[in-house]
């Protein structure tokens, strides 16, 4: 089952994610830090996900904030170091309420809390699911980038990758040019076509065409090798090696 954490403290969210995934049947696809990133993330993903892990405070707000911008379905946990919120939080699909800091024992209650839950609705009924036919999505076909005064056209086979530096994303071609996008890499990601671009980690996008091959790195990631050169190696992130090799084989 897919578990969003939501935390800006990193000790914290890390902690967290070991103890979640120390249970064979979680695995945390994602840490978010903020209210903006999460409604972003929702908007696109919240399908695909089973249980959240919110902290109240965060650094652009309280959490509540996230259900007042989308129609979150999901489960909630709230894990927090304030004790004054717990109606509030069952207000918002909160299932359990956990005090910072937390024992990992508590952590696993929650999950089994979770487990209990999906297991006696899923026994006492049967919910009916009407599908409506998907319509073909149009994904953007080229990127305009700012060059010596001139706009330039990159259709998006030219481009081999899409990289976050130092806050700024630069669009790479096959031809070894770079651009500065001005753009978010998430916005890039959601208007690029998944069959095509993978996101490996927080800062690249990669063109399924601009991998060679790959190989194992530290900590269970693996590298790339890739048609064009960078100062910094291309990894996958731990979490995603699954999915980018699934993603390769389609």
């Amino acid at each position: 089952m897919n578990v969003l954490i939501v935390e800006d403290e990193p000790h914290t969210a890390f902690l967290l994610r070991e103890i979640i995934e120390q249970d064979a049947d979680f695995i945390v696809v994602e840490n978010l830090e903020s209210i903006v990133d999460t409604v972003h993330y929702l908007g696109k993903y919240q399908k695909n996900l089973d249980l959240l892990f919110f902290d109240i405070q965060l650094a652009d707000g309280r959490s509540f904030e996230v259900f007042k911008h989308i129609d979150v379905v999901v489960p909630v946990v709230f894990c927090t170091a304030y004790d004054d919120y717990t109606l509030q939080a069952i207000k918002n699909n909160g299932i359990d309420y956990v005090l910072k800091p937390f024992k990992e024992e508590e952590i696993h209650i929650a999950l089994q809390k979770y487990k209990r839950i999906i297991s006696n609705l899923q026994a006492k009924r049967r919910i009916p699911v009407y599908f409506q036919a998907d319509q073909p999505k149009t994904y953007q076909q080229s990127f305009l980038a700012e060059y010596r005064e001139k706009s330039i056209v990159k259709r998006v086979e030219e481009i081999a990758m899409f990289y976050l530096e130092y806050e700024t994303v630069f669009m790479y071609t096959f031809s070894g040019e770079k651009f500065p996008l001005f753009k978010k890499l998430e916005y890039i990601e959601s208007v690029c076509d998944p069959h095509q671009f993978f996101r490996i980690n927080r800062q690249m996008l990669v063109n399924r065409s601009a991998v060679v091959s790959f190989a194992p790195f530290f900590n269970r990631k693996i590298v790339l090798q890739l048609k064009i050169k960078l100062a910094d190696k291309s990894i996958v992130s731990r979490l995603k090696v699954s999915p980018f090799k699934e993603w390769l084989e389609k």
